[in-house]
């Protein structure tokens, strides 16, 4: 069951982010809320389930749906919370829109926190903001992404990498060592056909730069 998770970075229009299937489940954190009209303004309007933080970066911002209030002195980004919220009503997949352009600390623990589900839970999980997506990548959670032509795509080694293999762009690689941090396979492109992606050992994370109309 997908279910989309509003977060508080950036969010904009773009062919991929309306080719997403629609969820079963949303849940906003806090000032993601309102990412919601833009959904409705762009035609993916679909309703809030439940609105979750504590609700001090959301001044002017009304969606109507329940409240789940939270203090301020917390353990749990409001994210987390919104997470742990759709993760309680079924979800088993998740897209967390507005993941990128917001505060650095926030889009990294995101990132972070995406790896630790993946391979911890065995869930998917994708990072947008429309113009910027991310996916992460362990031995457990191989990709397969329909991805247009041109995009730019990276390969970020959060760990010192093992096996990995990467096909369907300009150059592949078949059982690469990565070191940490890496730019080897940083700003690869998109080839004609599907990406794969696939690891023996470590952590990474995927992004792509789709090229946006203008």
């Amino acid at each position: 069951m997908i279910a989309w998770v509003l977060v508080g970075g950036r969010l904009v229009d773009s062919p991929l982010l309306r080719a997403l299937p629609r969820p079963a489940v949303v849940v906003a954190a806090d000032g993601g809320a309102r990412h919601a009209a833009l959904l409705t303004m762009w035609g993916l309007g679909v309703p809030v389930d439940v609105w979750v933080g504590d609700f001090d970066s959301s001044a002017g911002v009304f969606v109507d749906a329940p409240r789940e209030v939270h203090p301020a002195a917390k353990d749990e980004t409001d994210a987390e919370l919104a997470i742990r919220v759709a993760r309680e009503r079924g979800a088993t997949e998740l897209v967390l829109l507005g993941a990128f352009g917001g505060r650095f600390d926030h889009s990294l623990t995101l990132a972070l926190g995406a790896l630790r589900l993946a391979e911890r839970d065995g869930l998917r999980v994708t990072l947008t903001s429309g113009d910027e997506w991310g996916w992460p990548l362990t031995p457990a959670s191989p990709l397969s992404l329909a991805l247009p032509p041109g995009a730019t795509l990276s390969v970020l080694a959060v760990s010192d990498l093992r096996g990995l293999s990467l096909a369907g762009v300009r150059w592949p690689l078949v059982n690469a060592g990565i070191p940490l941090g890496s730019g080897w396979t940083v700003s690869n492109e998109v080839q004609e056909g599907p990406v794969t992606a696939s690891l023996g050992e470590g952590r990474a994370l995927v992004t792509v730069l789709p090229t946006l109309p203008a």
